[in-house]
């Protein structure tokens, strides 16, 4: 990226968020400290408002816009090929606003541009498993996902009508802090006021919600990723497991589960909390020598046993008795 363009995504991601960390332009486009500040300033120099805090950041003057920038190709491509994936991974309301997005931004692009689109769009499938794929058989709404992330965001009290997996249909008055995506659904964690305590809702199981408009204090709330520290942290049944992986064999893709990553320059070493050695041993499998298990030493003997299994199965299969 020649400095033109990095000082133009500076200023794109400038207006991204009210205050944005130096460390994290430098994070994103790969450059020290030192240039991000000599790049900020090249931009205030070019008459763009910027202001800084010390401690907090940089942030663009209120008032000022970039006007609007033409995407890529290739960014054009990365949008459609994540449609494909909120059609199948979303609910109806977030499939309803990636769609309007996504027509948005064939509306700027070239009359090449969007032949080139149309003529990718019937070459790009995702084919997986999910409630979302049998929409007319199920009972349950698939509309509550935006709704959902607004309360988070807004930290908005919701209402719920819940059905448990015993079918039992519940009413709850829920502070919601985050959603994930895990064994084809999505989950909502929040804190149930009826429990008393926080809880993980299955998004496809709620029947009905609204917001209630009253808001909750900040302070009574944890980050997602506190919660599942307490969580593990709590569960006796659970198993500290430590491994290091090649990143080279990682190729970019996320470790879902992981509490926590370091970097070590060629290789990640990860934590996990886990309550099946054997999933996790199997799953390990699949990185071949590129993974090393630092701890505990009886999923070393899983691996191992698993393996020595394996070859004694291949190896004497075909051949005479």
């Amino acid at each position: 990226m020649n400095r033109i363009d990095r000082l133009t995504a500076i200023l794109i991601h400038l207006q991204t968020k009210r205050v944005v960390k130096a460390e994290e332009i430098a994070s994103r486009f790969g450059m020290s400290l030192r240039t991000v500040y000599r790049d900020v300033k090249a931009l205030m120099e070019a008459g763009v408002p910027i202001g800084s805090e010390a401690g907090k950041g940089y942030f663009i003057v209120d008032g000022f816009h970039l006007p609007p920038v033409m995407f890529t190709q290739d960014e054009a491509n990365s949008m459609l090929l994540a449609g494909k994936l909120v059609d199948k991974m979303a609910d109806k309301s977030v499939r309803l606003a990636f769609d309007s997005a996504l027509y948005k931004i064939k509306a700027v692009l070239s009359d090449p541009e969007k032949d080139h689109l149309e003529n990718l769009d019937s070459n790009i499938g995702v084919f997986l498993r999910s409630r979302y794929e049998h929409r007319e058989q199920t009972d349950f709404p698939d509309d509550f996902l935006t709704e959902i992330q607004r309360g988070i965001a807004q930290r908005n009290v919701l209402s719920i009508e819940y059905v448990n997996m015993d079918e039992a249909l519940t009413q709850r008055h829920i502070e919601p802090i985050g959603i994930f995506y895990y064994s084809m659904a999505w989950h909502l964690i929040a804190w149930c006021r009826l429990r008393d305590s926080y809880r993980n809702f299955r998004a496809d199981r709620i029947k009905s919600l609204k917001t209630t408009g009253e808001n909750f204090e900040k302070r009574s709330a944890i980050s997602l990723q506190e919660y599942f520290r307490t969580m593990y942290q709590t569960n006796q049944n659970l198993i500290r497991v430590v491994v290091t992986f090649e990143k080279s064999a990682l190729r970019g893709r996320p470790l879902y589960g992981s509490l926590s990553q370091e970097d070590l320059g060629t290789r990640i070493r990860s934590e996990f909390m886990m309550d099946s050695l054997d999933y996790m041993a199997h799953w390990l499998l699949m990185f071949g020598p590129n993974v090393e298990i630092e701890q505990p030493e009886e999923l070393k003997t899983k691996v191992a046993e698993i393996t020595e299994a394996l070859f004694k199965h291949h190896s004497l299969t075909g051949q005479p008795a």
